[in-house]
């Protein structure tokens, strides 16, 4: 399985490192982060450098293609030499996805006609008029083998979806580890940020109790002895007073 991260100057890094971090533990995976040619690939901080380990000719036909973003994804897609081969590739991907502004990317390439798709909501309009149908409500689209994600932490969340379906227990544990996720949690594609789910009035009252035994058993001695000693009977405290006062 070949997984290709595309790099550009000025991206955030972020948008990259969090899908890679994902998915560099799968098994048998050829991950590469690919540019116009190897090199260094300075991001928006100016002070961080990632490295382009392929060159576009080096990487026709990817399984996965994934770009990110940042406040250049504009200039990126005009680059004619970035849209062809972006268009190329998802000929052949398994899946086809973005991350943040990187959708602009994939829009101008042509790939979100008519295509529900979302973004960094800075970036709706642009991506309304190149001619996507935007999900303002929504943090990650699928549509077909298409994958936008709204922004750095949906890009990590939409890593899992682009995992292969088939992948035993032990592979699970080994690409979900990096992110401490627990492995037999189903991932889903698309994730609405207006309906969310809510805990069941079960689930609160136990993890109310778990709280409060957490709560007590951080409880210094002297607090424990002076509870029991609020809690004796009136008469025994003031037998006691009495004693303490001859």
């Amino acid at each position: 399985m070949q997984i290709a991260i595309v790099l550009y100057p000025g991206m955030t890094a972020l948008d990259a490192i969090g899908p890679y971090e994902v998915l560099r533990l799968l098994p048998g995976v050829d991950l590469r982060f690919v540019w116009k040619e190897p090199g260094p690939i300075t991001t928006d901080s100016g002070v961080l450098i990632l490295g382009a380990t392929h060159s576009f000719d080096e990487t026709p036909t990817p399984d996965v293609l994934l770009i990110g973003g940042s406040s250049t994804a504009a200039t990126v897609a005009a680059d004619k030499v970035v849209l062809d081969w972006v268009r190329k590739a998802h000929e052949t991907t398994t899946w086809t996805a973005s991350v943040c502004t990187g959708s602009l990317v994939l829009a101008t390439a042509g790939l979100l006609d008519g295509k529900p798709a979302t973004g960094h909501w800075m970036a709706h309009s642009a991506l309304a008029g190149l001619g996507a149908q935007v999900q303002r409500d929504q943090r990650i689209v699928q549509v077909g083998k298409i994958v936008t994600a709204a922004g750095v932490s949906q890009g990590s969340t939409s890593g899992y979806g682009l995992q292969p379906k088939s992948r035993d227990k032990r592979s699970r544990k080994q690409s979900n580890w990096p992110s401490n996720t627990t492995p037999n949690r189903p991932s889903t594609a698309v994730i609405s940020a207006r309906h969310p789910q809510r805990p069941s009035a079960r689930s609160r009252c136990c993890s109310r109790a778990r709280a409060q035994r957490s709560v007590s058993q951080i409880r210094p001695p002297w607090f424990a002895s002076r509870q029991r000693w609020l809690s004796w009977p009136g008469p025994v405290r003031s037998r006691r007073r009495g004693r303490d006062g001859d």
